[in-house]
């Protein structure tokens, strides 16, 4: 079996890095000791707080698959609770003891090795439309090998969504629509862990997939069609060719090496994270 585009192979490899931030008990805690409770203040303060104190309106169009409404709970009142560069080093120190705890007994080098390789991809990433990415581009490097490893695929994770945006604008589809197609395209079964991850509701939601039965992407079930299945590989391939360019820096030797490197660092993180998350990215399996 081939294996897939580069981009996508090596997105499997950061974003679980970068995923801990999301699912482990050490950034929960973290959080709860500078006082901000509940996983989704935590989510929004942590995500948007390089972009500064700013309102819903940048956050919903930035995450782009968040219901408005649910961002607009969350969003500016996060900001009387922690300010943005406090929730910037919460979230740091905590996706470090994280990966620190997950990556303990790994020869130290394979982690500096890694971190220093995943670095170099980042630093080339292009920001020029990318403004999450960008973002936390312009945040200070850690100097440990764990920090430096996190904030790399950080950047790396948000310079892919960034990208992924771009290609579902391209296609001509909206936020709540662009989880449905995802759900559709996936038989209908992750409906019942991401529609309420992303905040939309039953009518939202219905309206989206009459929307896209319209265009011949869904089925009245909710499943989608060939042509459906076509689109959304395209978007997929077009986000896949947005991705590139820090891997294109690295050339074909240092990528792989980034590869091998990454690997059992990814097989420790999706040890915390659980199967039933949002994420379009599933655990591997032997």
């Amino acid at each position: 079996m081939s294996l897939p585009p580069t981009a996508r192979r090596m997105w499997s490899f950061f974003e679980p890095l970068h995923a801990v931030t999301y699912f482990t008990p050490q950034v929960a805690s973290a959080f709860e000791a500078a006082g901000l409770t509940g996983f989704w203040r935590r989510y929004f303060a942590g995500r948007a707080a390089a972009l500064g104190a700013i309102g819903p309106g940048p956050v919903t169009a930035a995450f782009f698959g968040f219901a408005p409404a649910m961002v607009s709970r969350a969003l500016p009142d996060v900001w009387s609770r922690i300010t943005p560069p406090a929730a910037l080093d919460v979230r740091g120190a905590g996706a470090n003891a994280a990966l620190t705890e997950l990556l303990s007994g790994l020869p130290p080098a394979t982690v500096a090795d890694a971190a220093d390789l995943l670095a170099s991809a980042a630093r080339a990433a292009d920001l020029p439309g990318r403004v999450l990415a960008a973002a936390h581009a312009d945040l200070p490097w850690p100097r440990d090998p764990v920090g430096r490893l996190w904030h790399a695929a950080t950047i790396l994770r948000e310079h892919r969504g960034d990208g992924h945006v771009a290609a579902l604008l391209t296609a001509g589809v909206d936020g709540c629509e662009s989880l449905v197609w995802r759900v559709g395209v996936d038989g209908g079964r992750l409906r019942e862990v991401t529609q309420p991850a992303r905040g939309w509701t039953d009518e939202e939601w219905q309206a989206a997939a009459r929307r896209l039965e319209k265009r011949g992407w869904l089925t009245a079930e909710g499943v989608a069609t060939g042509p459906g299945r076509d689109a959304y590989a395209e978007v997929e391939a077009l986000t896949d060719r947005l991705a590139g360019a820090p891997w294109r820096h690295l050339g074909d030797a240092g990528t792989e090496r980034c590869a091998e490197l990454l690997a059992p660092l990814a097989a420790r993180a999706w040890q915390a994270l659980p199967d039933d998350n949002p994420i379009p990215l599933r655990r591997p399996r032997p």
